[in-house]
């Protein structure tokens, strides 16, 4: 299949999971040696859950499949340019290339509007629209104090 062909699979994702009602309008695969791996659609409405977005299912598709949570030789095509959140997981999910069709203004212009979030990352936490307060940073040093003798431990 052709890059063409793969994003115009996310785009059906997108427009199938729309008109089924499970969310926004927002599609994505994940694509590894020329073979779609993973496909997602948005699904925020109807799972209740403020993380399914498309590119969120994908990924999440794409590692089952694979037996992995690192997705290195992959890429990644979505309907829309990531939000914040996804484009956070895509880094740390190793995917090296990234496409997509439309632009964060083309979702601000029918109401999903992730500019404000990208505004609140570079503010220090003090300026912040979330509060934000650390607690307790001694108790929870010690668990990672506990990481760095553990012999055992996947890294990632």
């Amino acid at each position: 299949m052709s890059q063409d062909q793969f994003m115009r699979e996310a785009i059906k994702l997108a427009e199938d999971g729309m008109q089924a009602g499970h969310g926004g309008p927002f599609g994505c695969v994940v694509v590894r040696a020329g073979q779609v791996v993973g496909r997602g659609s948005n699904r925020v409405t109807s799972t209740n859950d403020p993380t399914a977005h498309a590119e969120m299912t994908a990924i999440r598709d794409a590692c089952a499949r694979l037996v992995t949570y690192q997705l290195a030789d992959c890429e990644l095509y979505t309907s829309c340019e990531p939000c914040p959140m996804c484009l956070s997981a895509i880094y740390w999910a190793r995917i090296p290339q990234i496409y997509f069709a439309n632009t964060r203004q083309d979702a601000a212009e029918i109401g999903f509007d992730d500019d404000f979030i990208y505004r609140q990352i570079p503010l220090p936490l003090e300026k912040r629209a979330i509060k934000i307060n650390q607690l307790l940073r001694e108790e929870g040093l010690a668990t990672f104090k506990g990481w760095t003798k553990k012999t055992d431990k996947v890294r990632y």
